[in-house]
C-alpha cells in the first residue's frame, strides 16, 4: 500500500485542458477540487529526465512544491520497439511546436517503412505531496500500428494504433471503450488502488 490521499484539494501538474478535465473525471469520486498548474500560473519544468516516470515525477515534484498542496503529473507516449523505443519519451516533441500530429504520425510511418508495426502506449503517473513523499504507477497497452491513420474520434497518436485483440484504431473507438483499456486507465486504476481507494 501507497501512501493514502486524504485531502479534497489536488493539483493537476499540466496546462492541457483536455487532461486536465480527463483527470478530474477519473477521480471525481475521491476528491472535491482539482485546480491545474494553469489555472494557478505555475511554471511548467523542462522535462529532461530519461524516463516517463521520471517526468511525471519531475512535473508532479515541481507543481507541489509551488502549489503547497499534493499534485498528480502524467506523462505518456507511444513506444515502437523497431524505432529503439521512439517516439517515447519525445512523443508530443515529435509533432513540433504547433502540436501537430499528423506530423508526428507522418514521421512514425517514414522512419518505420516495413518495419514490425508492434507498439505500446505508455501512462506514468505521479502523486507528489509538498514533504516531497511521492508515489508512481505505470500503465501499459499494446498493439500494433496501421497506416493510413483511421478515425477522429481520439488525440495524438489514436488514429494509428489498434489495441491487441481489437480491430479499430483508439480513434474509431467508442472514448468510454477506450478509457475502458487505455493506458491511462492502466494506471488510474493502479493509482485509484494504491491511495485513493476507501478501505
Amino acid at each position: 500500500m501507497g501512501r493514502r490521499f486524504t485531502g479534497d484539494t489536488l493539483v493537476i501538474a499540466s496546462h492541457n485542458k483536455g487532461k486536465v478535465r480527463e483527470i478530474a473525471e477519473l477521480l471525481g469520486a475521491y476528491v472535491a477540487h482539482f485546480p491545474s498548474a494553469g489555472d494557478l500560473n505555475l511554471a511548467e519544468p523542462e522535462e529532461t529526465e530519461a524516463s516517463f516516470i521520471g517526468n511525471a515525477e519531475l512535473k508532479a515534484r515541481a507543481a507541489a512544491a509551488a502549489s503547497n498542496l499534493p499534485a498528480l503529473a502524467d506523462d505518456s507516449g507511444l513506444v515502437v520497439p523497431a524505432l529503439g523505443g521512439a517516439p517515447g519519451i519525445y512523443s508530443a516533441r515529435w509533432a513540433g511546436p504547433g502540436k501537430d500530429f499528423d506530423v508526428a504520425m507522418k514521421r512514425v510511418e517514414a522512419e518505420l517503412g516495413d518495419g514490425d508495426p508492434a507498439a505500446y502506449f505508455v501512462c506514468a503517473l505521479s502523486l507528489a505531496w509538498p514533504d516531497g513523499h511521492m508515489e508512481s504507477v505505470e500503465g501499459r497497452i499494446h498493439g500494433r500500428l496501421v497506416f493510413p491513420g483511421r478515425g477522429d474520434k481520439g488525440f495524438g497518436y489514436d488514429p494509428i494504433f489498434i489495441a491487441a485483440g481489437r480491430d479499430i484504431t483508439f480513434a474509431e473507438m467508442d472514448p468510454q471503450e477506450k478509457h475502458s483499456i487505455s493506458h491511462r486507465a492502466d494506471a488510474f486504476a493502479q493509482l485509484v488502488a494504491r491511495c485513493f481507494a476507501r478501505t
